[in-house]
């Protein structure tokens, strides 16, 4: 599929309906695999895992005695199971999920079918497959964390080639929800004043996370560029980052909304999912799947 980026042994995380489907690179077969139980909870839209699980061994039966046999040995990868212990699970590759989804009971999965079919040559997509490329690209860890500049470098390697107005501060006004960003006449000073607020302790660095939320520099991707910006000043100062996992949707989206006036509720959802895995490669995938899915549409 398109929308994955084709890298070392690793796992990668796409949402449907709020769900994880999680794929596991494999180098020798050159192919993802997909955690069968994961699909099988998204399709049916079951929170509880064990009874995911139960479904998925019914219906793989169910399938065998048709003829339609999806699994045929265990491929020994590991998905954490909800005790957080690692443990082998069923994976179905492309073509077997496709499968998979057109036998599914009731025509339940034709929406899940057409979302894992769907070639993602989107800006979305093409702009995750760029923050994938980040970790290798060495522009991390030449930036100045926390500066305008450095926020204007993440947006424009996002972005550029997508947006004409990649890397630029936007000259324009713009609202979301109701709500109006700072005023773009105001930028030399406000974002000047952003600049040189301090970065050294957990509440300054949010404090700094927040108000260049409520300016949004950009015309697009302020979100997808800021988190990125926000975890460079973590690592830089407090050799930490964020685990994005660790941070619902939903509620990361309620605290921002709230942040405008209030910074304590952003600041305690944020700390609990601090990390000190600041230079793991699975760590920063995985926050550039939660990044880019914080930013869908429901």
């Amino acid at each position: 599929m398109s929308n994955f980026i084709m890298v070392e042994h690793k796992t990668s995380i796409r949402f449907f309906n709020d769900h994880e489907v999680r794929a596991v690179w494999d180098d020798a077969q050159n192919c993802w695999w997909f955690s069968a139980t994961d699909i099988v909870r998204a399709i049916n839209d079951e929170p509880d895992y064990t009874k995911a699980g139960n479904y998925w061994r019914w219906l793989k039966r169910k399938l065998k005695q048709e003829g339609i046999e999806l699994v045929s040995a265990t491929h020994g990868f590991k998905f954490e199971a909800p005790d957080g212990k690692l443990r082998v699970a069923d994976v179905l590759n492309s073509e077997n999920v496709i499968l998979l989804a057109k036998n599914y009971p009731n025509n339940r999965a034709n929406d899940f079918l057409d979302w894992f079919t769907y070639s993602d040559n989107t800006i979305d997509g093409q702009s995750k497959k760029k923050a994938y490329q980040l970790f290798e690209s060495g522009i991390l860890k030449t930036v100045d964390p926390g500066t305008i500049k450095c926020l204007q470098q993440i947006h424009a390697y996002l972005f550029g080639g997508l947006y004409d107005f990649a890397g630029q501060i936007r000259t324009k006004n713009i609202s979301k929800g109701g709500f109006t960003f700072a005023n773009c006449m105001h930028f030399p000073e406000t974002l000047q004043t952003i600049e040189r607020m301090p970065e050294t302790t957990f509440n300054e660095i949010m404090d700094k996370y927040v108000e260049m939320n409520v300016a949004h520099p950009f015309m697009e991707g302020n979100g997808r560029s800021t988190r990125i910006w926000l975890d460079l000043m973590l690592k830089r100062s407090l050799k930490r980052c964020v685990d994005w996992s660790q941070i619902d949707k939903n509620e990361y989206l309620s605290v921002m909304r709230e942040s405008v006036a209030d910074s304590t509720f952003i600041k305690t959802l944020v700390k609990p999912a601090l990390t000190t895995k600041i230079d793991d490669r699975e760590m920063f995938m995985k926050g550039i799947d939660y990044s880019y899915y914080y930013e869908q549409n429901d």
